[in-house]
């Protein structure tokens, strides 16, 4: 007689939960405001507390819905996050930029230091008011549907560690929500 056991595997909560999105219409553009839960696997947890930095890239696409045709873009914004830690101050730093941030750290717009990984987190976790597009860029009669996303750039990861995390599901680290603008609504 055998006995066969199956355990059954708690569902595990995504590294990224998207909190809030929203898109406001203010005087001078349209600005996105986002909150996200970040929690990171112990791999990805590991590789910053040995020094590794882990960039970020937050997307929006602002695409003019066509029945015609594809989807036409109207505005694309991207904002480059850097997340490091500094083992011999035991300090957080997040670097933030709308082009990609190389090694030296030129053309940095924000640079944030931090006492705790939580504190890191939740700042990297929030985007308020990003301006993404002009109001003269949107038709005001046409629809509009604005796609939001968040992801670990691995590309910017070292070369070693980009080879060793192949197929490894902790390192996908991202999200991404679609939803619809109204452009004369406030």
């Amino acid at each position: 007689m055998t006995l066969t056991v199956a355990w059954a595997q708690p569902p595990q909560t995504p590294p990224v939960q998207l909190e809030e999105l929203q898109v406001q219409r203010l005087d001078d553009g349209y600005y996105v405001n986002a909150d996200m839960l970040l929690e990171w696997p112990s791999a990805v947890e590991e590789a910053l507390i040995k020094g590794v930095p882990l960039h970020f890239v937050a997307r929006v696409d602002i695409l003019r819905e066509r029945w015609y045709w594809y989807d036409r873009e109207v505005a694309r914004q991207e904002r480059h996050m850097r997340l490091s830690y500094q083992p011999l101050t035991r300090r957080w730093r997040l670097l933030a930029s709308s082009q990609p941030i190389g090694n030296t750290g030129l053309g940095v717009l924000l640079g944030q230091s931090f006492d705790s990984a939580s504190e890191a987190l939740s700042a990297l976790g929030r985007l308020h008011r990003w301006k993404v597009a002009d109001l003269t860029q949107l038709e005001p009669d046409a629809r509009h549907r604005v796609e939001f996303s968040f992801k670990l750039d691995l590309a910017q990861l070292p070369r070693p560690l980009q080879l060793g995390i192949l197929g490894d599901s902790d390192w996908n680290i991202g999200i991404s929500r679609a939803l619809k603008l109204n452009p004369d609504a406030k």
